[in-house]
């Protein structure tokens, strides 16, 4: 360091410490000053008077709640919507309950189904100090499988208080000695000399398996009766070698007293490395081990995330039953409870995500966890080299509406290495030309004019963005619409992190409308009302966590809006650019779609946010020609796509509702 690094250093550090004074001796005012208003509002509260008053102020508060409510649904409509909303939810928990659980007729069926591969399916149970009716209903929900052909691998590392797990246990294995056909039990137990906690006890049980899957078991939960007949059947059908299901989590001795219901999309690794939302129940083809641990001592609390990731990455078939099939008991203690039970498995999941990285190449990144729970992570990764952005801009005048974008642009951007492309399309005001003459002594952008072909003089949003991109001399291409504003500073960094991965296609970020609810997070196939795409989370605030947090971490999605689309400029020429057929609506769908028959990752990103002020441009599309052309589009979209829509969006539970975007689960009539 030289001597003026040294005098700039030491005057920053200054700067901070009396900043750091600053702060403290603020802080030090507002506690006496709470300390003072705390004191005032005891001796409200003590007063006589206030006491009496009390149903009083409780029945003008019910009334104020009940005027907000009105006021936020909108009108009378709305507040049906909610109560209707509620039903929904009300009956989705009886229906997935024991209600969901085979007749007899049904259980018979399953039972004495044969498959071509009638796999053993061994299912390992560490235990430790188990309570007593925990430990029965785990056994008995193993013992009660429609599917027979399973093996229940205990290991025991209770201290010597709770010698009575080993009791109960050898009581399940006479019993079902009884039941098979060769008088041998399918349970083994074996008692441990001393506990190993749960990665080591996990993997003693591995060692009493002789099945070809192995299946993950906490001690503490309950399997649906159909379980194993369902993984069995999907390794038959789809020859899957790592599966899981959905899951709830129920409070007590209950499991129809759910506390949440977690239904799952198919396998995602930008979810799973942000959550490890796959959890329970894996089941495992038993060669995926071959040269490698179950689980690792160093990653205890997390240990699951970090066998998921191993072995999810070893998979070639990793399939996801769409049904809720494992109910997670939630008590003190368990991590159900919260993740406050487990303060370690934070630092252990970070560690397990970071392995997981490096395995990938990943030398340079950043593991963070965001508001939505502590072991929901945000991912930075460094970004490559220095890439050059171009970002092109549709326009006809609306000269307010570009002014505000291209200054938010400029102003706001934290990435340096990008240029403008504008492209006039059959603008009519002279202000805006006005405006296009000031852009000319901007360096970095520059004004294109799109002339359509006579033979097709309608607005054509796909043809004049292909043009835009046909001048770009970027590395990527930045489609962004005029009527949107720039809200998080190093929104280009998020955007181009993910799109520069080999595996990624397009990267979206998450847009607000003017009121800051959610206009963008992430595009799902076949909802809404024309069956061909909708927006997740629509409507919902911007402050609003999402569906089991979906709104906090980077995922995997379908497609993501051109209103605010990043992707490489190779990618965008090899696949055609926007198909011009979609003029005006599902172009951006139908391009990520193309991109995803490539092989390639959408990437939704919550950390780029943007206001889009939408429709502004060329207004709403559910009235009259408008209505009619996107009637036309949307039955050009479902017959392009039509494999593709009756597959379903791997990313969005089949059990979800398709009429609305806020994950109301449906209800089959």
């Amino acid at each position: 360091m030289d001597y003026k690094d040294y005098h700039d250093y030491k005057e920053a550090y200054e700067k901070e410490h009396i900043k750091t004074a600053d702060l403290a001796e603020r802080v030090a005012m507002l506690e006496a000053k709470n300390e003072e208003l705390t004191f005032k509002l005891n001796r409200i509260k003590n007063n006589p008077l206030w006491k009496m008053s009390s149903p009083l102020r409780k029945g003008m508060h019910f009334a104020i709640r009940q005027r907000d409510r009105l006021k936020n649904c909108g009108n009378l409509r709305g507040v049906v919507a909610k109560i209707k909303y509620k039903n929904i939810e009300r009956q989705a928990m009886e229906r997935y309950g024991t209600k969901s659980f085979p007749d007899e007729k049904t259980a018979k069926m399953q039972r004495e189904e044969t498959f071509p591969n009638m796999v053993k399916i061994s299912i390992l149970v560490p235990l430790y100090n188990t309570p007593e009716n925990f430990l029965r209903e785990m056994i008995t929900s193993v013992t009660g499988q429609t599917y027979g052909n399973w093996e229940l691998c205990l290991a025991d590392g209770s201290d010597g208080e709770h010698t009575y797990v080993g009791a109960i246990c050898r009581e399940y294995i006479e019993a079902d000695q009884k039941q098979t056909a060769d008088g041998k039990s399918r349970i083994v137990y074996q008692k441990l000399e001393k506990n190993g906690g749960i990665s080591g006890n996990t993997n003693e049980c591995l060692k009493l398996a002789t099945g070809e899957y192995i299946g993950l078991f906490d001690h503490d939960d309950i399997l649906h009766p159909s379980a194993l007949y369902e993984y069995v059947k999907v390794i038959n059908e789809k020859n899957a070698d790592y599966i899981y299901c959905d899951e709830t989590t129920f409070k007590g001795n209950d499991i129809n007293h759910m506390l949440t219901m977690h239904f799952k999309p198919d396998y995602a690794i930008d979810n799973l490395r942000a959550n490890n939302y796959i959890c329970h129940f894996s089941v495992f083809a038993r060669e995926l081990l071959d040269g490698t641990e179950l689980f690792r001592s160093k990653f205890d609390g997390s240990q699951d995330h970090d066998m998921i990731l191993r072995l999810t990455d070893r998979a070639k078939n990793v399939v996801h039953v769409p049904k809720l099939l494992y109910y997670w008991r939630s008590h003190a203690g368990s991590v159900a409870s919260g993740i406050d039970a487990k303060p370690y498995a934070v630092q252990a999941a970070k560690g397990a995500v970071a392995d997981h990285l490096k395995r990938h190449g990943y030398e340079h990144f950043q593991i963070t966890s965001t508001r939505a729970f502590e072991t929901i992570f945000k991912i930075r990764y460094s970004i490559e080299g220095n890439p050059k952005i171009s970002i092109v801009i549709a326009n006809k005048d609306h000269t307010s509406d570009l002014k505000r974008c291209i200054t938010s642009v400029i102003e706001k951007s934290t990435y340096e290495n990008f240029e403008i492309i504008v492209v006039e399309n059959n603008s009519t005001t002279q202000e805006v030309f006005d405006y296009y003459k000031e852009l000319e002594e901007v360096d970095r952008v520059k004004v294109v004019t799109y002339k359509a072909p006579l033979e097709n003089a309608g607005f054509n949003y796909s043809a004049v963005n292909n043009f835009g991109a046909s001048h770009a001399t970027g590395d990527y291409i930045l489609l962004l619409n005029n009527d949107t504003q720039v809200i998080t500073v190093n929104w280009m960094e998020e955007l181009l992190m993910y799109a520069q991965r080999e595996d990624v296609g397009a990267v979206g970020g998450k847009l607000y409308y003017e009121n800051k609810t959610i206009q963008h997070a992430g595009v799902v196939l076949a909802l809404g009302a024309h069956r061909t795409a909708g927006h997740s989370h629509y409507g919902q605030h911007r402050e609003n966590l999402g569906y089991m947090g979906r709104l906090c971490y980077t995922q995997n999605v379908s497609a993501v809006t051109g209103a605010c689309l990043l992707v490489k400029k190779s990618l965008f020429e090899k696949v055609g650019g926007l198909d011009e057929g979609f003029a005006i609506s599902l172009n951006d769908v139908d391009f990520c779609l193309k991109l995803r028959e490539l092989g390639l990752l959408n990437v939704f990103t919550p950390f780029a946010e943007l206001y889009h002020f939408e429709s502004i441009s060329r207004g709403l599309d559910n009235e009259g020609e408008k209505a009619k052309r996107y009637n036309q589009e949307s039955e050009k979209f479902r017959d392009k796509w039509k494999a593709v829509l009756e597959k379903g969006d791997p990313y969005y539970n089949p059990n979800f509702s398709l009429d609305r975007s806020d994950f109301a689960l449906k209800i089959q009539q």
